[in-house]
């Protein structure tokens, strides 16, 4: 009974702690903050050596396994061994190692070379076949990865469960953060590394091993531009460049590159950006071919086989290859941007760094990693030096020492007489008690004396290259012209300068043809086709509708719709389908999606916001405000325009004034009406003007009910109604032969 009390009041102890309020920015120092640490060191963000750890895990199993010399294995017999390593599962482990294979074609300069299917790069659909079926071995390039990994360069740390050593960094021979593309997303942080040429590279870290002063502009025309395995062309913009070169952020564009087979009648893309996948771009040809949008092709289909990367696209007789693939570059990721973001660990600390800086931070790393491996060398020559030097000793009396070891009765007593007797060192006694009796002659202790000389020499040498800065940058730069002469190769990416690139119109989807288009006041919109609107006696429309805006233009330009709300929404011509005259057309605010209560006063074609032609809007109360078209021009192409003109009291219509004046007649609902040049109203620098009167409304109540520039259809008598200042009253239209 005692027992049961006991637990029951330890179980109430531990809830009042669990209710214990706790600070939220305590529970993100303590729970969230570590693990957002582990993502970004421990997994998502490559160190200077251009490893993440998995990819680092992964290649020095490989390495410890031998497989830089033996025979390809199993692939699931190398995961197994990275698992002492990476427990991290299987998938992912394989996953791993067939980013870095040679058949995946994701990198440059491959670390692994693989049989068996290992799918691609560029598609997402081709997948990767299991662990059990491939094989792999390390590629002879990996040399330059494990240089110096026994000579003490880089430090080791226990693996996970402590049961083996790993190393911390790979003691890279050339810049390899820079030459192997890296993509990792991390917890509030990511990383976009682009790849380069190897040659490239290694000729502009010479550069700044040199003078590592050298300026961006200095480097962009060593290291001209990114370079990718899979090929395309980079639109070469040097200040874009610039800046991704100073800064490791910003963009560029990529497109595919192609040939026309005149024989065939045939497009074939060769090539496509890094970024984008061959699965995707073929569904969108197909796609825009099905709709209609690419008339000028038949057949689009994937021919990728052995021999490389291939899609092919069937043209119709008469088509133009070069207008067809500029369609696909504005529709498809045959034309893509590559993000940069060069987000690298330096000593375990997250950076933003440009190419420049990344480069002189290898070089730092590349320094350390030399100086340790110098320093271990010059340990095993010192060491080499000294059995050397007690060989010497006995050289002239071995029978001497022949004598000690003979007349020696306990074997612990063997290496203190031989010190004694030649004046050794311990590690020299120890050296001279272990030679074999054969080696026990004076020829080969001569011929091993006289390798005392060339030892001394090349601790010289070393003792010299660690103490002299310059030396060991030499040593630096004579590696990378060997790495450079062995391992380069032309690069794959084209630089095409972006002034020379064609730039697809902003229409070139749209079938172009003349048509007429017709708004009428209830806000139904036709678009009729020349023959539809020549053959039409009269135009559908609801009881008591007319239409307020005609014109015949064609397919190609915009049309801008005016509300009473002062709101300007902007639709394409090709946005709307061919109407019949027998039908009513499009209701345009149900169309474009317009306010509650929002109706449309007038529209009007335009093919751009000309800043030198003006919209002319009259409002009820009687005023008037006239506003160039380039107070509308945006940056981006805006569908809806808000606070586009004066809402202080609503608008009648919208006039448009090309550069010449034009003549508009003004009616009010007490029967009186004017026409006027457009010019003599002010022209208003702020589109939000109320505006300057222009018809006087003597009576309360009184409003201008019609605006129009059709003066044909206002009647004979119109002339009579000039007015050539404003305000003014107009002229009563009674005695006069109107058609209002």
């Amino acid at each position: 009974m005692a027992r049961k009390k006991k637990t029951e009041v330890i179980d109430l102890k531990a809830n009042e702690a669990a209710a214990a309020p706790q600070l939220i920015t305590d529970t993100l120092v303590k729970n969230y903050m570590p693990y957002a640490m582990s993502v970004i060191v421990s997994r998502a963000i490559p160190e200077i050596d251009g490893f993440k750890p998995s990819h680092r895990k992964l290649l020095y199993t490989m390495y410890t396994m031998g497989l830089m010399t033996k025979q390809r294995t199993k692939s699931a017999n190398i995961v197994g061994q990275t698992m002492r390593l990476n427990p991290h599962g299987d998938a992912s482990i394989y996953e791993t190692m067939v980013r870095l294979t040679r058949d995946h074609e994701a990198l440059l300069h491959p670390f692994i070379d693989s049989k068996g299917s290992f799918g691609k790069q560029y598609s997402r659909d081709m997948a990767y076949a299991a662990s059990r079926y491939t094989e792999a071995k390390l590629e002879p390039f990996c040399e330059e990865l494990f240089s110096g990994i026994d000579k003490d360069a880089v430090d080791f740390v226990p693996n996970y469960d402590n049961t083996m050593e790993e190393p911390t960094l790979l003691p890279t021979t050339f810049p390899n953060i820079l030459v192997s593309s890296n993509i990792g997303i991390a917890v509030g942080m990511a990383c976009s590394i682009a790849s380069f040429n190897l040659a490239e590279i290694c000729d502009g870290t010479i550069a700044l091993l040199k003078n590592p002063k050298t300026t961006i502009d200095k480097l962009l025309d060593v290291i001209k531009a990114p370079d990718f395995p899979g090929g395309a062309s980079i639109i070469y913009d040097r200040e874009q460049m610039r800046k991704i070169y100073e800064t490791g952020t910003g963009s560029f564009k990529m497109r595919a590159t192609y040939q026309y087979v005149k024989e065939e009648n045939r497009l074939e893309i060769l090539s496509i950006p890094y970024s984008s996948s061959a699965e995707a771009i073929l569904k969108k040809i197909v796609d825009l071919i099905r709709l209609g949008k690419l008339r000028e092709a038949t057949d689009a289909r994937d021919a990728i086989d052995l021999n490389g990367f291939k899609l092919i696209i069937d043209l119709k007789r008469d088509a133009n290859p070069e207008i067809v693939m500029q369609k696909l570059f504005s529709a498809t990721e045959l034309e893509n941007s590559f993000d940069c973001n060069f987000n690298i660990l330096v000593e375990g600390t997250p950076m933003q760094l440009g190419v420049k800086d990344i480069l002189l931070e290898w070089i730092k790393f590349r320094s350390k990693c030399l100086t340790r491996e110098l320093s271990f060398e010059l340990g095993k020559k010192e060491d080499k030096l000294e059995l050397l030097r007690g060989l010497a000793a006995i050289l002239l009396d071995i029978d001497k020492a022949i004598r000690i070891i003979r007349n020696t009765e306990k074997e612990e007593d063997v290496v203190p007489n031989l010190m004694a007797g030649f004046d050794l060192t311990k590690r020299q006694g120890e050296y001279i008690a272990e030679i074999k009796l054969r080696n026990l002659n004076r020829q080969y202790i001569f011929n091993r004396v006289k390798e005392i000389e060339t030892t001394c020499k090349e601790i010289d040498e070393l003792k010299e290259i660690l103490r002299d800065e310059l030396k060991l940058k030499a040593l630096i730069i004579s590696q990378l012209q060997g790495i450079k002469k062995k391992y380069g190769k032309p690069r794959k990416t084209l630089i095409v300068d972006k002034e020379t690139v064609v730039k697809p119109d902003k229409d070139i989807f749209f079938e172009n043809y003349n048509c007429r288009l017709i708004l009428t006041k209830g806000g139904y919109f036709k678009k009729l086709s020349v023959q539809g609107s020549r053959s039409a006696d009269e135009q559908k429309m609801k009881e008591g509708d007319f239409v307020i805006y005609s014109e015949d233009t064609d397919n190609r330009g915009d049309v801008l719709f005016f509300t009473d709300r002062g709101q300007i929404y902007r639709a394409r011509v090709a946005d709307f389908d061919i109407s019949k005259p027998s039908q009513m057309g499009d209701y345009v605010p149900a169309k474009l999606g317009m306010d509650n209560d929002e109706h449309v006063v007038g529209c009007k074609m335009i093919y751009e916001l000309n800043p030198e032609h003006n919209m002319i809007y009259i409002f009820e109360n009687g005023k008037g405000l006239r506003v160039s078209l380039g107070a509308y021009e945006a940056k981006s192409r805006r569908k809806r325009i808000t606070g586009a003109y004066s809402n202080e009291s609503p608008l009648v219509g919208a006039i448009y004034e090309g550069k010449n004046p034009i003549n508009i007649f003004i009616h009010s609902d007490a029967g009186r009406g004017m026409l006027i040049k457009s010019s003599i109203i002010p022209l208003k620098a702020t589109r939000r003007s109320s505006g300057v009167q222009i018809m006087k409304l003597p009576k309360k109540g009184v409003k201008v009910d019609l605006v129009t520039d059709r003066i044909d259809d206002v009647g004979p008598d119109a002339q009579k109604c000039k007015k050539n200042v404003i305000p003014s009253i107009g002229v009563a239209l009674d005695q006069l032969a109107f058609n209002i």
